[in-house]
């Protein structure tokens, strides 16, 4: 097998881990960062985290938490399959001579470079589950009515996208945000990554390190994904379910400039909390399910 193919399972075995582990908690912050602006005086729709976990549990039951994972679970294979294929794709252009380890710069170019790459199909796919977990926290008197429901499904929401919405264009709605997410993030997501492997394993060589130091490297690795990137996810989220005839935002910067103004810094960081909580965890059994798969595949 090819390294190509290797990464392209590995990749597909690392996203499914990432995906089961972590969607509950990205549910959780998609809601935290959609939900309206509470008029003066009146409260948020949720407090916090947890308030958004019970009210979301009531409503919907467990099954709320995986609401939108049709769409990530869908994509899930060709999302973390060119991530990391384009990523050893940039390691092998990167590298000097054949087996040599990159350095830590070189992973943060490695990781730039899928993040251009994974931007073009992250944009739909986290538009369409953007759309289906802020669905409920964007009804209108959810109190007394119950959960609005305008999208049946994935497909659903594709299907009105591109009705409704100007086409395949519509389905792009928030990709500038979206590569301003991914390409640092990645970058310093990546070079978090070897540079925690390197220093755990006292050099460059990191073959020898146990499941439980790719574990940490894995999840602090996630977190400073966040870390680095979050006020831009916030706007890239109210962007895509902003309302398509009465748009509330005019473009990245005017959502970023209307966020800052009515909630200040804070409201770019709506739903940190659980983003945080997720990464950890989810970015652990994405290494190391991927490194794991990586290896047995020689």
């Amino acid at each position: 097998m090819g390294d190509v193919a290797k990464d392209l399972t590995s990749g597909t075995v690392g996203g499914a881990a990432q995906l089961i582990v972590g969607h509950p908690f990205d549910t959780i912050k998609v809601k935290l960062q959609s939900q309206p602006v509470p008029l003066p005086g009146q409260p948020p729709k949720y407090a916090g985290a947890m308030d958004a976990v019970k009210q979301t549990l009531a409503a919907e039951g467990p099954r709320g938490l995986y609401k939108g994972m049709g769409a990530p679970l869908a994509t899930v294979a060709a999302f973390n399959a060119l991530l990391f294929t384009v990523r050893g794709q940039m390691e092998s252009f990167l590298r000097s001579e054949s087996g040599v380890p990159l350095t830590v710069n070189q992973q943060v170019i490695a990781g730039a470079g899928a993040g251009v790459a994974v931007s073009f199909l992250a944009c739909p796919t986290e538009l369409i589950k953007c759309r289906l977990q802020a669905q409920s926290a964007l009804a209108v008197d959810a109190g007394s009515a119950g959960v609005a429901v305008k999208y049946g499904g994935p497909m659903d929401v594709a299907k009105q996208v591109l009705r409704s919405e100007g086409g395949a264009r519509g389905l792009f709605k928030g990709l500038v945000p979206t590569l301003a997410r991914e390409v640092p993030g990645n970058a310093a997501m990546f070079g978090v990554y070897e540079a925690l492997k390197q220093y755990m394993a006292g050099g460059t060589d990191t073959s020898k390190l146990g499941r439980g130091s790719l574990i940490v490297a894995g999840g602090l690795a996630g977190a400073s994904f966040w870390s680095s990137v979050y006020p831009t996810d916030v706007v890239k989220s109210v962007l895509q379910v902003d309302d398509y005839k009465n748009p509330k935002y005019k473009g990245s910067m005017h959502a970023f400039r209307s966020i800052l103004a009515s909630e200040g810094v804070k409201g770019l960081y709506k739903g940190f909390g659980p983003a945080m909580a997720r990464s950890i965890p989810a970015n652990a059994a994405c290494f190391l399910a991927y490194e794991v798969t990586r290896s047995s595949l020689g």
